[in-house]
C-alpha cells in the first residue's frame, strides 16, 4: 500500500513538473499594425517579438515561455478598447502597447478592471498615468516634460522669433501642443497663432494660409510625421520658410519621406537615441543581421518587455498586481534604453528629453542629429 502510495505521489509530482514545463505566460503587444501610424506599429511588433525570442532563449520568465498575442489597434481608441477585451478573453495578463495617447487611455480601463498590467513605450499624455491606476508604466516620458524642453529651447535659441502652434486635435498632438505653450507663456512668450487640424485631413492650405499671414518663424506642430511631414510639405509649396518644430510624434524616418527636402532643419524632441546606447548594442545587431530596422520604438518595446521579466522575477510571480508592486518598489531596471525606475504613478523617475534637428547627408539622406 505505502509503495502505491509514493508511486503515485511520484507520478503526481511528475505531472506537475510537466505541466510547469509546458506553462506559458501570455503578452499582449497592442499598436497600429494598420492605418497611418503601421510604421511605428511594425517598430513595436519587431522589439517585442526580438526580446521574447532573446527571453525565451535564455529560459523565459521564472521558467515560463512567453507566447505573444498581437492585436491592431490601427490608432483607432474604440479598436484598441475591442482588442483589450479580445486580450482579456483570451487569457493576457501583461500588455506592451498601445502607441497612441487616446488608445491607451481608455484601453487602460479595460485592462484595470481585468487585472491586466499595460506598459507602453509611447503614449505621452500626462492623464495616462495621473489617474492612480495600479497597472499603467511607460517606458517613454511625459508630455509636459517634453513640451517644457520644446519651450525651453525656443526661449533660449530663438528668442524673439514669431511662434505659430498647430495641433491634430488628437490626446496626444494638442496635449502637446498645450503643454509647449503653457512653457512659452511662462516664459512672457506668446503665440502668434493657435489653431488644430484634423487627423487624415490632406489640403491644409487653410491653416498654412493663417501661418503665412501670422508671419511665424517657427510652427510647433503636436502631431505625428503623417500630418506634420504633409503639413512641412505643403508650407514649402506655399514660400512659407518658417522652420518646424515637433515632439516625439515626428521623430520617425517617414516624417523624411511624407515631408520630402522641406523637413530638413526641423526640430524635434525625443529622449537620446536608444540605438546609439551602449546598452542596445547587442540588441542593435541581433536585429540588423536580421535585416530588421533596429529604431527607437523597437528598443523601447523591446525594454518593456524586459521590464516585466525583471519585475516577475523580483517579485518571484507572474501575477500581474504584484509585478506592478515590484515595479513601484524604486526597483531599477537595467533596458536596452538605459537603467531607470519607476514612481508611484508608473512614470520613469529620470526621463530626460533632447532636441534634434533634422540634416541632411552628402548622399542626400535625412537623418536626425541631437542638438
Amino acid at each position: 500500500m505505502n509503495k502505491i502510495w509514493i508511486s503515485g505521489l511520484a507520478l503526481a509530482a511528475g505531472i506537475g513538473l510537466a505541466g510547469m514545463a509546458q506553462a506559458q505566460v501570455k503578452i499582449g503587444m497592442a499598436g497600429p499594425i494598420t492605418g497611418p501610424s503601421a510604421s511605428t506599429g511594425a517598430q513595436m511588433k519587431n522589439g517585442t517579438e526580438q526580446a521574447v525570442e532573446d527571453i525565451n532563449a535564455g529560459g523565459g520568465i521564472l521558467g515560463q515561455k512567453i507566447t505573444i498575442v498581437v492585436g491592431d489597434d490601427a490608432s483607432d481608441p474604440k479598436q484598441g478598447v475591442s482588442v483589450a477585451n479580445k486580450f482579456v478573453g483570451e487569457g493576457v495578463k501583461f500588455v506592451m502597447g498601445d502607441y497612441n495617447s487616446g488608445v491607451s487611455i481608455p484601453s487602460s480601463e479595460v485592462y484595470m478592471e481585468n487585472g491586466v498590467l499595460q506598459i507602453t513605450p509611447a503614449s505621452t499624455n500626462p492623464k495616462f498615468t495621473d489617474r492612480k491606476m495600479w497597472n499603467v508604466f511607460r517606458t517613454c516620458g511625459r508630455d509636459d516634460q517634453q513640451g517644457a524642453v520644446a519651450a525651453a529651447h525656443l526661449a533660449a535659441k530663438h528668442a524673439g522669433k514669431k511662434i505659430a502652434i498647430v495641433h491634430d486635435k488628437t490626446t496626444y498632438g494638442k496635449g502637446l501642443a498645450d503643454e509647449t505653450k503653457k512653457g512659452l507663456n511662462a516664459k512672457k512668450i506668446k503665440e502668434v497663432l493657435y489653431d488644430g487640424i484634423n487627423v487624415g485631413e490632406k489640403d491644409l492650405a487653410a491653416v498654412v494660409t493663417k501661418i503665412k499671414q501670422s508671419g511665424a518663424d517657427i510652427v510647433f506642430f503636436g502631431g505625428l510625421y503623417t500630418e506634420g511631414g504633409l503639413l512641412v510639405r505643403q508650407m514649402r509649396d506655399a514660400g512659407v520658410k518658417a522652420v518646424v518644430m515637433g515632439g516625439d510624434g515626428l521623430f520617425d524616418p517617414e516624417f523624411f519621406s511624407v515631408g520630402a527636402a522641406g523637413v530638413e532643419g526641423s526640430l524635434v524632441t525625443f529622449g537620446p537615441n536608444p540605438v546609439k546606447n551602449p546598452a542596445a548594442a547587442a540588441v542593435v545587431k541581433r536585429l540588423t543581421d536580421k535585416k530588421v530596422g533596429a529604431e527607437s520604438y523597437t528598443l523601447y518595446s523591446y525594454a518593456a518587455i524586459q521590464v516585466i521579466k525583471q519585475a516577475a522575477e523580483k517579485a518571484k510571480s507572474l501575477e500581474p498586481k504584484k509585478v506592478a508592486e515590484a515595479m513601484h518598489s524604486g526597483m531599477v531596471f537595467d533596458t536596452v534604453i538605459g537603467k531607470f525606475s519607476y514612481d508611484t504613478k508608473g512614470d520613469r523617475k529620470d526621463a530626460d528629453y533632447v532636441v534634434y534637428v533634422v540634416k541632411k547627408a552628402a548622399d542626400g539622406k535625412m537623418s536626425f542629429e541631437q542638438m
